[in-house]
C-alpha cells in the first residue's frame, strides 16, 4: 500500500481517531488544532502536529497542510470555522477534502462548497446502533441505501458442513454473499472473496452479506432461533 500524506483539521475525540488509525495504517498525518493540549496529545503519534487557527490562511499554508493527498475537516462544534477552512484547503489546491458535519444544512452547504465526501459521524453511529438493536447477531453493518446494506453475521448452526451450493442463498433467502471471513491454522483472519459454490462452510465461519434490510433482519433471525 502507497505511503500517503493526511491532513486533519481538528483533533477532538472524531479527528485525533482518524489521525491515530490513518498514522497506525503506515500513513503520514499532518493535525492542525488550535487546542495544545489537544496538539501535545497528539505530538508523538502523528507525523506533524501543529497548534494554529485553521482559519488562518498564513499559518495553515505554513503548516504544511497543501502538501497532502487528502485533507480531512473535523470541526464539528463552530460551523463557520468548518466552512471558512473547507474554503482555505481549496485555495491551496487540495483536491480532496472530507468533512464532518453536524446538521442537515451544515452538510448541504458542504456540498456546495465541493466537498469531496461529508460525513455525519453522529447519524451514521445512531444507524448503525438502530440496526444492531433491530438484528442483535450481526458483527458489523454497512448502509448501501436507505433500503440495502452489507452485514456480517455469525454462520448459523443449521449451516455448518454445508456448501454455498446447497444453501441457495439468493434464491431461498433473497441475499448476495461477497465473502467469508474466517481464522487459518495460525490464526490469522483470511478473507474469501467471491467463494465458490463449493466453499463447504465451518464453524465460526463469518458471512459477510449484501441484502435489503429486510431480508436480512429475517436471515439474522435465524441465529436467534
Amino acid at each position: 500500500m502507497k505511503r500517503q500524506l493526511f491532513g486533519v483539521i481538528g483533533l477532538g475525540r472524531f479527528g485525533s481517531a482518524i489521525s491515530t488509525t490513518l498514522a497506525e495504517l503506515g500513513h503520514d498525518v499532518i493535525g492542525v488544532d488550535s487546542s495544545e493540549d489537544r496538539v501535545r496529545q497528539l505530538a508523538d503519534v502523528i507525523t506533524h502536529a501543529v497548534q494554529i487557527e485553521a482559519t488562518d490562511a498564513k499559518a495553515l499554508r505554513a503548516s504544511g497542510i497543501a502538501d497532502v493527498n487528502v485533507a480531512v475537516v473535523s470541526i464539528g462544534e463552530n460551523i463557520e470555522s468548518s466552512l471558512l477552512a473547507v474554503m482555505l484547503l481549496h485555495e491551496l489546491g487540495i483536491r480532496t477534502v472530507v468533512a464532518k458535519a453536524v446538521t442537515a444544512l451544515h452538510g448541504r452547504i458542504l456540498e456546495r462548497l465541493g466537498v469531496s465526501k461529508v460525513i455525519f459521524p453522529e447519524r451514521d453511529m445512531a444507524i448503525r446502533l438502530a440496526h444492531s438493536l433491530v438484528m442483535p447477531n450481526v458483527l458489523d453493518y454497512v448502509e448501501l441505501s436507505r433500503d440495502f446494506s452489507f452485514v456480517e453475521l455469525p454462520t448459523p448452526a443449521p449451516f455448518l458442513g454445508q456448501t454455498l451450493r446447497q444453501l441457495e442463498l439468493r434464491p431461498k433467502y433473497g441475499l448476495t454473499l461477497i465473502a467469508i471471513k474466517r481464522r487459518d491454522d495460525d490464526g490469522n483472519e483470511v478473507t474469501n472473496v467471491a467463494p465458490s459454490a463449493e466453499e463447504i462452510l465451518r464453524k465460526d465461519d463469518i458471512l459477510v452479506l449484501l441484502g435489503s434490510n429486510a431480508k436480512l433482519a429475517d436471515f439474522s433471525k435465524l441465529l436467534g432461533a
